[in-house]
């Protein structure tokens, strides 16, 4: 095992999306093997409505993590927008470490923030209120309380749903505030910034109060392809899985 640590976020992970379940199992037995740490930063799963839904692919997905962390890989996790009912069951079962939706690790030497990133993207007021309502213990409660069968067909209808509402909101809408970014990076005193949801893969450059500035957009995976942001102490490295 090396000293590497990898990034990885949005795989939207579904039984409508074999390739992507079969590309995220073999990186865990092989690639992510390899690595020091692994660190998912939200969306893994495209829908999740509690953790004790035993829905394809997630079984499988449970077992290959586990025997990632069993061999000492070390897996941090953030719930993103699509699976923020992830709980602490999820963790026992896997060993995955679930972290808050912001926090500052050491890079290489370098603090780093990490976040999913829709907290970032402050143009959507729409959803940023449906969030922050989302998020409180009693909506959580209320929902996990319901039947399994009708938590999984909500979710089938908000995904729906979800799909017609991006349809009419600007790119500029769904994309982070800068000035919000600037924000959360004083805030928590870091000059790196890691992380995903917008689907747009990018590194910017840019400065605050004339220093620079590093925000690393990663890769949503697809059919297609998957990207991983590699970090040693040699720096960083853009990693593809095309199988």
């Amino acid at each position: 095992m090396s000293n590497e640590i990898l990034f990885i976020s949005d795989l939207h992970i579904s039984l409508e999306k074999p390739d992507i379940t079969r590309r995220f199992l073999s990186f865990l037995e092989n690639r992510a093997a390899k690595a020091s740490a692994v660190y998912i930063l939200g969306d893994l799963f495209d829908a999740w409505v509690g953790d004790d839904d035993p829905t394809p692919p997630t079984h499988k997905i449970r077992k290959q993590l586990k025997r990632l962390t069993g061999s000492g890989t070390k897996v941090y996790l953030q719930q993103g927008n699509r699976d923020f009912l992830l709980g602490n069951k999820f963790c026992e079962d896997t060993g995955v470490i679930l972290i808050d939706e912001f926090v500052v690790i050491d890079l290489c030497g370098v603090p780093t923030l990490l976040t999913h990133g829709d907290l970032l993207c402050t143009d959507d007021l729409l959803y940023q209120a449906f969030r922050a309502r989302s998020h409180t213990p009693e909506w959580k409660n209320q929902v996990l309380s319901k039947p399994l069968l009708l938590r999984l067909l909500a979710a089938r209808w908000y995904r729906f749903r979800s799909y017609f509402h991006k349809r009419n909101k600007t790119l500029e809408i769904m994309d982070v505030n800068q000035d919000s970014v600037v924000k959360v990076m004083r805030d928590h005193n870091c000059l790196r910034l890691i992380h995903g949801h917008t689907h747009r893969p990018a590194l910017h450059h840019f400065e605050i109060n004339g220093q620079p500035v590093q925000r690393f957009v990663l890769a949503a995976w697809s059919k297609e392809r998957a990207e991983i942001l590699c970090w040693n102490s040699a720096g960083h490295s853009i990693e593809v899985l095309v199988n």
